[in-house]
């Protein structure tokens, strides 16, 4: 039997949606007395009760209005909005004008601190090519050697305005000890700082004394006010990196009682990612590193695609639709992304701050994978010698290179390369496997 083209399941569903919009517990005779299933005789009126029962019981106990979003004034300012679209397209140099400006404007909040900390953080992180996803999507980055060339006046300026964070914050927290906004600033300052430390110093004791720090001033805002959704990123964040520690570093953390839970973190970051006022973006990202670090690939793909249309012209979120494609197998898709990008890169302005080297390294792996080794051997010289290219990236693009001669058993050229990577760092990590592959030829992982 249809309802005016329609099935009763299809009605059925209209009716449990009406009541869903409308949780009113209230209203439910109406919905029932007006309903259209109920016209016909036959239509099994206990399964419909039994089933709006069921759906009743699932529902959060919240009002019938969106969830309230809480966080600080400052975050919904429409300039500080405008700051955030031209750091999350890259524009640092332009985002940071800007931070600097509403810092001036706020010179004793320590949220607006907290955002030229966060730029000049992330403008190093790209300078650096720290924000290649690669290095994080396994265990390697903490056990592999990572070497970068420090700039000392960033180092200082980062200490110094995470100092000021915690001072400005300090002083609020003196005349309030809840104080929700000064309990965010400083424990999102707690959370800069300590990426600095674990990925440019790769001081990992230092590091996880800030993050625990800010994992509780975080934890303390959501207990003082559950509805600030912003702090839901610093503590999913946490919950999960703890927990997808190797087992031997969660043993040693745990008898120090610290814990952490994956799925927990990914339900954090998820409340951030749908409803964050400033942490949405890059609570969406964490999920993207996480979700390819446990291969769940199209998961990834789909967060990914959000970030991609909201940003077009952010070069990393790009780049990281094709590493995704990349690690799924898809190696075809993957191949034409990378070169999506690397000419999207050839128009001026397009992107802004773009290390294109990494789309070449990514490109070479995946022409690899298909067995086009000249044209993988191509892309990682090219990627190899761009005038931005870091030290490391350079190893890693010679040394596949080298293994990429070797899969063509031209034992001559890969010798070639592999003594290119000795001549730019013989004691790192592409060094030592050079010296391996100069005495037993390279054959596939």
């Amino acid at each position: 039997m249809t309802i005016h083209g329609a099935s009763q399941l299809e009605c059925l569903q209209v009716f449990l949606t009406n009541v869903i919009a409308n949780r009113n517990q209230s209203q439910i005779g109406t919905h029932l007395k007006n309903s259209p299933l109920l016209p016909f005789p036959g239509f099994p009126r206990k399964l419909l009760i039994t089933a709006l029962a069921a759906v009743l019981a699932l529902l959060p106990a919240r009002a019938a209005t969106a969830q309230k979003v809480d966080t600080a004034p400052l975050n919904r300012d429409p300039y500080v909005q405008e700051a955030f679209r031209e750091y999350y397209n890259m524009d640092y140099d332009s985002a940071l004008v800007k931070f600097q400006r509403i810092q001036a404007q706020h010179p004793n909040d320590p949220l607006a601190t907290a955002f030229v900390l966060h730029v000049i953080l992330f403008r190093e992180l790209n300078r650096l090519d720290l924000l290649d996803t690669t290095f994080y999507a396994n265990d390697g980055f903490l056990t592999g050697k990572h070497p970068v060339v420090e700039d000392p006046k960033v180092r200082a300026q980062i200490k110094s305005l995470s100092q000021k964070v915690y001072d400005q914050a300090a002083a609020e927290l003196r005349s309030n000890p809840n104080d929700v906004d000064a309990l965010f600033a400083r424990g999102w300052a707690r959370s800069l700082q300590a990426t600095y430390l674990a990925m440019v110093e790769r001081s990992f004791s230092s590091a996880l004394h800030l993050a625990l720090g800010a994992k509780d001033d975080h934890q303390r805002v959501l207990q003082l006010d559950p509805n600030y959704d912003d702090a839901k990123m610093v503590v999913g964040i946490y919950q999960y990196t703890v927990g997808a520690l190797p087992f031997g570093f969660k043993l040693l953390f745990g008898f120090a009682g610290i814990h952490g839970s994956k799925s927990s973190g990914l339900a954090l970051l998820r409340d951030a990612a749908d409803h964050g006022t400033i942490t949405s973006v890059e609570a969406r990202t964490a999920m993207d590193l996480f979700l390819r670090r446990e291969a769940k690939y199209q998961q990834a793909i789909v967060i990914n695609k959000t970030l991609v249309s909201q940003y077009p012209h952010d070069f990393l979120f790009a780049l990281e639709r094709a590493n995704l494609s990349k690690d799924a197998g898809q190696g075809t898709t993957a191949v034409n992304l990378y070169r999506d990008v690397i000419n999207a890169a050839q128009h001026s302005g397009y992107y802004k701050n773009a290390h294109v080297e990494l789309a070449y390294f990514g490109l070479g792996d995946s022409l690899r994978g298909q067995h086009q080794y000249p044209d993988a051997i191509s892309a990682y010289q090219k990627g190899a010698f761009r005038p931005s290219t870091s030290p490391e990236l350079k190893r890693r693009c010679l040394l596949a290179a080298g293994e990429t001669y070797d899969l063509m058993h031209d034992s001559n050229q890969a010798h070639a390369e592999y003594q290119n990577v000795l001549a730019n760092g013989a004691n790192s990590a592409q060094g030592e496997l050079a010296r391996k592959y100069l005495k037993n030829p390279y054959h596939g992982r």
